[in-house]
């Protein structure tokens, strides 16, 4: 449950796949962070109603997560923020600001820090809440497993950044993926462990824990 002096996360589900969408809103100042404006800018409108909007994040530049993309950025007139890239075939981004490893966005009182994953995409960046327990994934990893890759230079890329980075996360971390549920880290700790022990070979696509 989110403490009501912590950051609110809300989240809809946009798009045929479907896709979720989250929004980040400070219960102080009501600035908020559209996170991945996938699909249905209507319902992304809702989703921040009370709320000043101040900037939208991407995860990455998959056409699910960036379907509405253009739309948003007219209707809230506010800067994107986004990895530099390079981005899903060649998309145009133009971002307002590009994140790296490392860097952070303040929320009103709040601040979000990126966190480089790649592999599902060279430009995957997952956004930690500071002083907090709960971090929007994007597709970097599910609850049933990691994102697909497409080659397995890039396959080999996410088992590292299983190693190096997801499984240095605390276990009560509360993941908040692209698609389906959120989960706890710790939930998926030992199967994610065992998956790394197993030789893939020259493996890519999609994969499950099991």
């Amino acid at each position: 449950m989110t403490e009501a002096h912590s950051l609110e996360l809300r989240t809809r589900a946009v798009g045929p796949w479907p896709m979720n969408t989250y929004a980040l809103v400070c219960p102080t100042t009501r600035q908020s962070v559209l996170i991945d404006p996938g699909a249905d800018p209507d319902v992304l409108s809702a989703l921040l109603a009370n709320s000043t909007p101040v900037a939208i994040l991407l995860t990455h530049t998959h056409p699910d997560h960036v379907g509405a993309l253009d739309t948003m950025r007219a209707r809230l007139k506010v800067p994107v923020f986004a990895h530099a890239g390079p981005h899903f075939n060649g998309l145009p981004l133009a971002p307002d600001r590009t994140l790296a490893d490392g860097d952070t966005v303040a929320v009103g009182q709040y601040t979000l820090r990126a966190i480089a994953t790649p592999g599902h995409l060279p430009d995957m960046l997952c956004f930690a809440l500071e002083s907090d327990y709960r971090i929007i994934v994007g597709d970097t990893i599910f609850a049933g497993g990691p994102g697909r890759t497409w080659s397995a230079a890039d396959f080999q890329t996410t088992l590292r950044v299983l190693r190096e980075v997801i499984l240095r996360w605390p276990d009560d971390t509360a993941c908040y993926p692209g698609h389906g549920p959120e989960f706890r880290l710790g939930d998926k700790r030992t199967a994610i462990e065992a998956f790394l022990a197993r030789d893939h070979g020259d493996f890519y696509g999609d994969a499950s824990w099991e």
